[in-house]
């Protein structure tokens, strides 16, 4: 399962999407849960290295879903560890990487989103990075 239709050779058109504008609709999805954006801002540091600053400058200068990816500064080692279904796929048998690693975020905020505690989020780190 690639994550596109059988046959597609088209890019999926998430990956040219600023991620400045996917950013927003994590942050409400966990703050109508009751969560924070620093919950979000923890899980994006944990799965890509991104930091504060890191994060802050990608989402003023309009990088890509792409380029967010291609240059997160470190792709922590255990995200592998995120599996399951969402939108209607498993992640871990997402074929295409670069759909992996935006549908192992997506389950990293719909974890948020449903309560569970951050540890067992993070897979059992206790900071956002080892």
């Amino acid at each position: 399962m690639t994550g596109q239709p059988a046959g597609s050779t088209s890019e999926h058109r998430i990956f040219g999407m600023p991620f400045a504008r996917i950013y927003p609709l994590y942050v409400a999805k966990v703050e109508r849960k009751g969560r924070t954006r620093a919950e979000v801002d923890t899980v994006i540091e944990w799965l890509t290295g991104y930091g504060e600053a890191g994060l802050a400058q990608v989402l003023a200068d309009g990088t890509d879903v792409r380029g967010f990816f291609d240059r997160a500064p470190r792709i922590n080692p255990d995200a592998a560890l995120v599996t399951g279904v969402i939108c209607g796929m498993r992640v871990e048998e997402i074929e295409d990487p670069l759909m992996r690693r935006v549908r192992q975020l997506d389950k990293l905020v719909d974890e948020i989103a449903k309560g569970r505690p951050m540890a067992k989020i993070l897979r059992g780190s206790s900071a956002a990075l080892p």
